[in-house]
């Protein structure tokens, strides 16, 4: 499966693409930074990552994208541009039938470190080896992208049988009330 991972902001945007394999095998496709000026008009700004974003999906045909989830940030300003940048790319992907998964800044670090409490500089070393990249993708915001595409990979497929876990324990339960709803009315004629 070919992942697209985006740690969404203005004015700076990490995309990673990334192949997951058999188990836990990952590789590492494409990374970089999209920028776009502090002093440009919003609108325009959006339209620049938009152009960035409808690139990365021609050039690697990614099967689903990534988006880091605005969980909480202080920053008010901040927030807000991190969650239009987000919503930019999911309307790119999902323009062309792409499924797009957020994923909480804590389940990226927990699924890539071992710990959701983790700091950017062990995320980057831990994509760096995962990835076995000679040098560690730079600024934080790629490393950042790469493990959004890399958690999916590795948390796509337990959440997937979870939910046909659940489905069928809804299945078997509607078919449990539906047996005890017959009894009892079974009950209730031979009563009389």
């Amino acid at each position: 499966m070919r992942v697209f991972g985006v740690d969404p902001g203005l004015t700076r945007c990490g995309f990673g693409v990334v192949d997951g394999g058999p188990g836990r095998t990952v590789r590492p496709v494409a990374v970089d930074v999209v920028r776009t000026p502090a002093d440009e008009d919003l609108a325009v700004r959006l339209l620049q990552l938009s152009d960035a974003v409808e690139r990365w999906l021609d050039t690697y045909r990614p099967e689903v994208v990534a988006v880091e989830r605005v969980f909480s940030q202080h920053n008010v300003r901040t927030a807000m541009g991190t969650a239009q940048a987000g919503g930019v790319v999911a309307l790119s992907a999902a323009r062309r039938g792409l499924p797009v998964v957020f994923h909480t800044p804590s389940e990226v670090k927990a699924a890539v470190t071992g710990s959701g409490r983790a700091d950017k500089a062990q995320v980057t070393a831990m994509v760096t080896k995962l990835l076995g990249l000679k040098t560690a993708p730079k600024p934080a915001d790629a490393a950042d992208a790469l493990a959004l595409a890399i958690c999916h990979l590795w948390r796509a497929p337990m959440k997937t049988r979870m939910e046909e876990a659940q489905a069928r324990a809804a299945e078997l339960a509607k078919a449990h009330r539906a047996r005890l709803a017959q009894a009892v009315a079974k009950t209730g004629r031979n009563a009389q």
